[in-house]
């Protein structure tokens, strides 16, 4: 059972991994023998927790900012030229969310969040499918990872119209990538987070905490172990033979 889940002597690019679910899901990397880089917006923010979780393994870090092309092109560059052109695990994670009035939501909460969340995780994949693709052989196919939400399950409680809908699109696209990339040896599945402690969730749990925790089926927030768990399963040979689907960790909120 112990080599089911061995993910040792891979390498693993993780995005967003300086904090939140990111950062839950590269520690959980590193802890299990993955060499990992991790992507953030903020350089320095960045290096920073690549320095501490080197204290744990192999991590490194390689800002960008995922929301353009040309940054998304140039990290899957970085990325491959550092690993031998190869890549075992792509985690796509960076995201942005919104939340306004439906009268007040203009083209900025829209741009902001669907450049990121949605065409940041296509073209990033775009551009390391070769590197996935060599990594890759029938008995251990490549993985990529996406960060979606129960927030694009159902209809959320807050009137954030952008993140829910670039969530439900990143479901999605999941689907898609997965059949398109299956003949590359790549299998594409997604992780819907219900709530977490993170910066992104911080003020929406300060506020509605209890009524939150009210709301799920088992009763508390998700913890790291609960969100590493489920995408080192993903990515070990437990895993090989799931691609396209959608896991929400939620606690059963999303039911």
């Amino acid at each position: 059972m112990s080599d089911l889940f061995d993910l040792r002597g891979k390498t693993a690019l993780v995005t967003g991994g300086s904090r939140g679910i990111g950062l839950m899901i590269a520690r959980g990397f590193v802890e299990a023998g993955v060499e990992v880089v991790i992507s953030s917006r903020k350089a320095d923010v960045c290096h920073e927790v690549a320095a501490e979780l080197s204290d744990l393994g192999t991590c490194r870090a390689m800002p960008a900012d995922l929301s353009t092309e040309d940054e998304c092109r140039r990290l899957a560059d970085d990325v491959l030229a550092a690993g031998d052109g190869r890549l075992d695990i792509l985690v796509n994670n960076a995201g942005a969310t919104w939340g306004a009035p439906m009268a007040d939501f203009d083209d900025a909460a829209w741009d902001r969040v669907l450049d990121l969340n949605v065409k940041g995780v296509f073209h990033l994949t775009r551009f390391l499918r070769d590197g996935l693709a060599a990594a890759a052989t029938a008995d251990d196919p490549a993985r990529v990872i996406n960060i979606g939400s129960v927030d694009g399950l159902h209809v959320p409680l807050f009137e954030t119209y952008s993140y829910s809908a670039s969530k439900a699109a990143v479901h999605h696209l999941t689907k898609v990538l997965a059949a398109r990339l299956a003949p590359d040896l790549i299998t594409v599945n997604a992780i819907a987070p219900g709530p977490f402690e993170s910066k992104m969730m911080a003020s929406t749990l300060e506020a509605f905490g209890d009524e939150i925790r009210r709301n799920v089926p088992l009763g508390r927030i998700g913890e790291p172990s609960d969100m590493a768990g489920t995408a080192i399963f993903l990515a070990s040979r437990a895993g090989r033979y799931l691609t396209g689907t959608i896991i929400p960790v939620d606690g059963g909120l999303s039911l």
